[in-house]
């Protein structure tokens, strides 16, 4: 089994050169000063990068030319390259495997519906979590993203959504999920600097709403209180997968630190410090966690902790090639749900998309 991490916020080790998206505006002026130039210089770099939504120095034309190369070269350095894209569901479905500068892999997923675009981003090159039906957890922790790695897979869906590269036209980015590669909150810092950078407003950030953001975990308690603390709206996943400890310490090895019960009570921590319901995502594996009695404990638990802050989010598992989880049938979903409501607890299944097209995270670094 991978090794779990002992802290929430690993050394730099790894992460790529400086990046605007990596700094605050008042950073981003003593930057620009660093370079010799004025400091109005980085709010016009700002505006190009989070307002504009470009990185194509050649369109910086209100940038002299000798300065935009320098300003460029130093704050906006090439984060990512495109190893492979991939869509499904008519094209409102695009999966992207992007190469970072060290070689290492990572995935985000852009998502158009009728009423929204969702982009699902990685927070970790791989993950250390070791949940054995997960194709990121089996291969690993490489490293974590660094601030403008997150911020620039959303960035780049962001681009793609006003350009019309989805079926639909031109559209904007409404939401975003950190439920791609790697476990949120063994990235702290990071990833709630990515959070304040995706909402502040142009040009210091790119101007979406707190209550559009998701953060996942597999249930850090202590990161989830320290999150709870952030004065931030994002809805937080609590991805539960089992009510009972003796199945969850197999499922998600983390349960071996904190149970259950501690989970639940730093979910509730949550909810009551931000006024914001709990998603509590369950993937349902064909006879692991699909019995009726565990849906009875799951709604129990849940009203006794949560209560009208919970909402249970099924998913129906997405398998890996050569794995032995498969997905329960829908019968069997169906009465889960039911006997999840029937405790008086919200419960939906979450509509499945990219199965064709290894959306699951990691599946497609898996593959190449």
């Amino acid at each position: 089994m991978t090794a779990l991490p002992l802290v929430f916020d690993a050394p730099r080790r790894g992460l790529p050169p400086r990046h605007l998206a990596d700094l605050s505006p008042e950073d981003r002026r003593s930057a620009v000063a660093e370079l010799g130039e004025k400091a109005f210089r980085a709010t016009q770099l700002s505006h190009h990068y989070f307002g504009r939504l470009s990185v194509d120095p050649e369109s910086m034309t209100d940038i002299p030319s000798a300065t935009r190369d320098r300003l460029v070269e130093s704050l906006l350095p090439t984060l990512f390259t495109q190893v492979r894209e991939v869509t499904t569901d008519n094209g409102t479905t695009r999966k992207t495997l992007w190469r970072a500068h060290d070689g290492t892999l990572v995935e985000s997923v852009l998502m158009r519906y009728d009423d929204r675009a969702t982009v699902c981003v990685s927070s970790q090159a791989g993950c250390g979590m070791a949940c054995p039906f997960c194709a990121t957890g089996q291969g690993g922790l490489q490293r974590n993203m660094s601030t403008a790695e997150i911020v620039d897979q959303v960035r780049s869906a962001a681009a793609a959504m006003r350009d019309g590269l989805l079926p639909g036209g031109a559209g904007r980015l409404s939401n975003v999920v950190f439920m791609g590669m790697g476990e949120p909150l063994a990235n702290y810092k990071r990833v709630v600097a990515a959070v304040r950078r995706l909402c502040e407003p142009a040009p210091a950030g790119l101007g979406l709403s707190q209550r559009s953001i998701t953060v996942s975990t597999v249930g850090l308690a202590p990161a989830i209180r320290k999150l709870a603390d952030e004065d931030l709206q994002v809805t937080l996943a609590v991805s539960l997968h089992t009510p009972d400890d003796e199945l969850r310490d197999t499922l998600v090895p983390v349960n071996t630190r904190w149970s259950v019960d501690e989970v639940l009570r730093a979910a509730r921590y949550y909810a009551d410090r931000t006024g914001r319901r709990v998603s509590i995502e369950y993937a349902l594996i064909r006879d692991v966690n699909d019995h009726p009695w565990r849906a009875d404990l799951l709604g129990r638990l849940l009203r006794q902790h949560l209560g009208h802050l919970a909402h249970v989010n099924l998913i129906p598992l997405n398998p890996t090639p050569g794995s032995e989880w498969d997905a329960s049938p829908k019968p069997v979903e169906r009465e889960f749900v039911r006997r999840v409501r029937e405790a008086g607890v919200s419960c939906t299944v979450r509509d499945t998309r990219g199965q064709e097209i290894a959306a699951a995270c990691g599946q497609l670094a898996a593959q190449e």
